[in-house]
């Protein structure tokens, strides 16, 4: 008959009755892969992210190699032939991680691209809005189905057959509001100095 100790500092230690009834403790259960990470990971979690963010100088790389140690750890647990070492492990896998993600980080800035060219000076920038906010304010003008028409041909960049699907009405009313709203937009535009 096996009985469970109740009071037993040790996780799965069972005790057997011998045929005196005397209690003998018998081999502690293993722990199981889950517990035993989780408890290395509640212990240890942050000192390896520190050992790694010193490594690597990135605390968010540092969290994911270390995460990754620990996920290969759980996915390895029966194959740790010593349990008391796993610290060690972990440590080990998180150097080895932090050489691996510094490595691939000095790939990336060898064939990082090019700077982008130069843009516009503010000048260049400042009359562009300028002129935009010329064009919303001539647009605003037009009546109500030119300017939707425009605004589905220029800036949406639909075609005829998708502006008359979207507002219900023929391909000829679209070509039709079409022309008299850009006559109408080139007249006022024309005027503004």
């Amino acid at each position: 008959m096996t009985a469970q100790f109740a009071a037993s500092p040790q996780r799965g230690v069972t005790a057997t009755r011998t045929q005196g009834g005397q209690l003998v403790a018998a081999e502690p259960k293993p722990e199981s892969a889950d517990d035993a990470v989780e408890r290395l990971y509640a212990q240890h979690w942050a000192n390896l992210v520190r050992l790694g963010t010193l490594l690597v100088r990135d605390r968010g790389a540092a969290e994911d190699v270390t995460q990754d140690a620990f996920v290969a750890l759980h996915g390895r647990w029966d194959q740790v032939r010593e349990h008391d070492k796993a610290l060690a492990y972990l440590r080990r896998s998180v150097v080895n991680g932090c050489h691996s993600a510094g490595r691939r980080t000095a790939v990336a800035q060898r064939h990082r691209p090019e700077a982008p060219p130069d843009v516009a000076s503010a000048e260049i920038s400042v009359l562009a809005t300028e002129r935009r906010s010329e064009v919303f304010a001539a647009l605003a003008t037009l009546p109500r189905r030119q300017r939707e028409v425009l605004v589905l041909r220029h800036w949406l960049d639909l075609s005829e057959t998708e502006i008359a699907s979207t507002l219900r009405i023929s391909r000829g009313s679209v070509k039709s509001h079409s022309s008299r709203g850009l006559k109408a937009l080139r007249t006022t535009l024309e005027r503004t100095p």
